[in-house]
Formats: C-alpha cells, sequence, structure tokens
C-alpha cells in the first residue's frame, strides 16, 4: 500500500486547492491546500501562504492542509514562517502537515522539525495531522483543546512515542500513531507506550490507533491489560504485522464485546484465530474488519506503509 493520492476532505470539510480553487469553494466551509507544486523549493509555497494570510477572509478560516513545502525529501516544513502567518488565521480548528503522496516523495523521506510551536501557536486547535516523521520531534505539552492527534509514518521515533504520551491533552479523543518499522526509525516499543496505554493523561479518549506495527504482536499483548482499553469505543491495530500470537492476546485478555469497532485488516491471523475473532466480537455486535488476511511466513511478513 502507498499513499498515492490526495485527500479530497479534512476535518468533515472539502479540501480546495489555494489559489487554484478560488471563486470554486465556500471560503469559510473550506479546508484550504497550501502547497508548492515544484518537488523542489522554489518558494512558492511560503508566496501561497502568505497570500492566504492577506486575504481580507483569512479570519474566516478554519482547516489548512500543508502540503509539499518544497523539497520535503531534504528540507523540513518551515515552522517559523507558518507559526508567523497563524494569527491572521484565528479561526483555524484544523491543521494537517505534510499532505504528500509517494510521487512528490515517499512517506519515510518526509524531513520534519520540532512541531511543538505550532500546538504552542493554536490553543484553540482541534485536529492535527501530521504525515512523516523523519526528525520529527515534540515536547510535552498541555493542550486543553485538541481532539483529535494523527501522527502516520513508515517508522515513528520513540522518543516521539514517548512525547505523545506525556502530553496532557484531556480533550483527546482520537490517538492515531503509525508506529511503522525499525528500518525506517521506528524504534519504539511497548514500555514507550505506556503511558499511552495506562490513558492517565488521556481521559476523554474513546479511539486508539497503533497501526502499520512491525511490532504488533506486542502491541496487542500489552493492550490485553491496558487500563485505557475498557474505555474505548474503537480499537485499530491494522496495517501492521498483527498474527495468531497477537490477536489470541486480545482475546485472552479483558472484555472487547464493549468495543464498537475492532480494525485488524492487513494481518497475518491464520483462519481458525479468525474465526474465533468472529465468533467471540462478531456476535457480541462489534464491528469486526479483519480483511486482507496474509498466510506468510513470519520472516516474510510486511507493515502496509514503510517508504
Amino acid at each position: 500500500m502507498t499513499i498515492g493520492s490526495h485527500i479530497t476532505t479534512f476535518a468533515g470539510r472539502p479540501v480546495a486547492e489555494y489559489p487554484a480553487d478560488l471563486g470554486k469553494a465556500s471560503r469559510a466551509g473550506t479546508a484550504w491546500r497550501l502547497e508548492d507544486p515544484d518537488y523542489d523549493d522554489t518558494g512558492e509555497f511560503l508566496v501561497r501562504l502568505e497570500a492566504l494570510a492577506a486575504e481580507d477572509w483569512a479570519d474566516q478560516v478554519g482547516a489548512l492542509v500543508i502540503g509539499n513545502w518544497g523539497g520535503a525529501y531534504d528540507s523540513a516544513p518551515p515552522i517559523g514562517r507558518i507559526v508567523a502567518a497563524l494569527p491572521r488565521f484565528p479561526r483555524l480548528r484544523a491543521l494537517f502537515l505534510g499532505e504528500i503522496t509517494y510521487e512528490e516523495c515517499e512517506i519515510s523521506w518526509i524531513q520534519h522539525t520540532d512541531i511543538t510551536p505550532l500546538l504552542e501557536a493554536l490553543p484553540q486547535l482541534e485536529v492535527l495531522t501530521v504525515r512523516g516523521a523523519t526528525d520529527l520531534s515534540l515536547k510535552p505539552v498541555r493542550h486543553m483543546s485538541l481532539r483529535e492527534l494523527t501522527i502516520e509514518s513508515g517508522g515513528l521515533p520513540a522518543d516521539v512515542v514517548r512525547a505523545v504520551g506525556e502530553c496532557d491533552l484531556p480533550a483527546l479523543t482520537h490517538l492515531e500513531l503509525w508506529l511503522g518499522t525499525d528500518n525506517y526509525g521506528g524504534d519504539a516499543d511497548v514500555a514507550d507506550l505506556a503511558p499511552i496505554l495506562s490513558g492517565a493523561r488521556l481521559p476523554a479518549l474513546t479511539s486508539l490507533a497503533l497501526r502499520d506495527a512491525e511490532i504488533a504482536d506486542l502491541v496487542a499483548v500489552a493492550l490485553a491489560g491496558a487500563p485505557v482499553v475498557a474505555r474505548l469505543q474503537a480499537l485499530d491495530l491494522s496495517l501492521g504485522m498483527l498474527g495468531d500470537d497477537g490477536a489470541a492476546a486480545l482475546l485472552a485478555g479483558q472484555p472487547l464485546t464493549h468495543l464498537r469497532k475492532l480494525d485488524l485488516h492487513h494481518h497475518f491471523i491464520g483462519p481458525a484465530v479468525i474465526e474465533r475473532l468472529t465468533a467471540e466480537l462478531g456476535a457480541a455486535g462489534v464491528e469486526l474488519d479483519v480483511s486482507g488476511a496474509d498466510a506468510r511466513h513470519r520472516n516474510d511478513r510486511y507493515i502496509a506503509v514503510s517508504e
């Protein structure tokens, strides 16, 4: 699986290109997409950012989608310039940083930097999605408004996972981390996830996605007894290398019949364990996704999104 197309909606809003779609889209009801159309850095991204910020309706913008800022494969996003423009978007509630397809830059090649200034500059932000994790960093913060946090990667560094777990996010209802593979910097282990699995700093969390994980079996074992699971409505371990051991641990652990949805698609679970999952969870009304089964040997397994 690769990310081959741009999103068409974000945070409940249709995505439109700035400035190409001016006159065709609602100014306030649109997620405006900003990018450099050239794969190399021509400076056009900053030109478009400044132009949008200068619009007399910039104070109506509720969502931004930042695509290729130019040369994303060898340069981090200009966080300082983005932060400097943010006061002109006082109603901004949703931000996607790095909405880039594989043709523009493979997910594991997207360069990043410290994204903490974005959260500090946007105390009213409700949705943050980041794609890519090379050199990504985050300092623990307390953010009172954030409801959804997603970091998509082919390999999420352990220090970022730990920083997320150390953040105080009392309003967060959805957390999604693509843990990836150690081959692309995904060196987090179950111990790094412990603060998240305790749920202590995430009192409102109802949806947890630990996706695209090489260590999916170990994550499943940890989830079997994790305190946060009891209050979840949705649990997602899709896109990773989940096999019989992990799935059996989920079944042997705390009850999961309270879940509305359990997403395991793209997995390596055998027919017998799938039958048990269906019998015990599907029969209890849990929406269960076990599509994308693969029977290959453990040494040949792969995560869905890496390069």
